[in-house]
């Protein structure tokens, strides 16, 4: 798959340092974490990463408008979840999923995925 940078969407300040840890020892590296869907927002429209990872909860907050923009920019992305929430809206169904706790087995075919759709 070869490097990627990527865009980490998390609210969790541990579990955001620890994907991060994840996607650098696989060989990628992290453009920015952002920890709500307005700050995710302002550097999906700057740009200048291959991929985003996406919790879909942020702190009560839905995830899908940065989805949208991702995708009307054609950035792959791939839904994080923590389970027990409400299935992606249909045009998102599409999308991998990754189930937390993240780890590094589940990491790179989620994100293998995501370029692959």
């Amino acid at each position: 798959m070869g490097q990627r940078s990527i865009l980490v969407v998390e609210d969790e300040p541990l579990i955001a340092m620890m994907l991060e840890d994840f996607l650098e020892s696989l060989g990628h590296s992290v453009t920015a974490t952002c920890e709500s869907v307005e700050d995710a927002m302002a550097v999906a429209d700057q740009g200048g990463f291959d991929c985003a990872i996406l919790d879909v909860n942020l702190k009560g907050e839905s995830v899908w408008p940065v989805a949208e923009r991702l995708r009307e920019q054609q950035i792959p992305f791939v839904l994080a979840t923590g389970g027990h929430v409400d299935p992606p809206p249909a045009q998102f169904a599409n999308v991998p999923v990754i189930e937390k706790p993240y780890t590094v087995d589940r990491v790179t075919p989620a994100l293998e995925a995501a370029f692959a759709v």
